[in-house]
């Protein structure tokens, strides 16, 4: 077993109910939770599911990704 470092993204759903999780480096692979917490192990159970999947199926896992910085920035917007 190898452990392969994976970017995440964790957003407040739109609705307040709620976080959902990705990562850009896995596309397709996606899970949510109530809490940050939550959103952050459902994720983790859903990575171990696709990874385990690209290996069965012989397809390349994805490349360790390094995300250096998710920023949020303000902007000015006309009124």
């Amino acid at each position: 077993m190898r452990l392969l470092k994976v970017p995440v993204v964790i957003e407040e759903e739109p609705d307040g109910e709620g976080f959902a999780a990705h990562s850009p480096s896995v596309p397709g692979c996606f899970s949510n939770g109530l809490t940050l917490e939550a959103a952050r192990q459902n994720f983790k159970s859903a990575l171990e599911l696709h990874m385990a999947s690209l290996v069965q199926h012989g397809e390349a896992l994805p490349a360790s990704g390094r995300l250096v910085r998710i920023e949020e920035l303000s902007v000015s917007v006309p009124e």
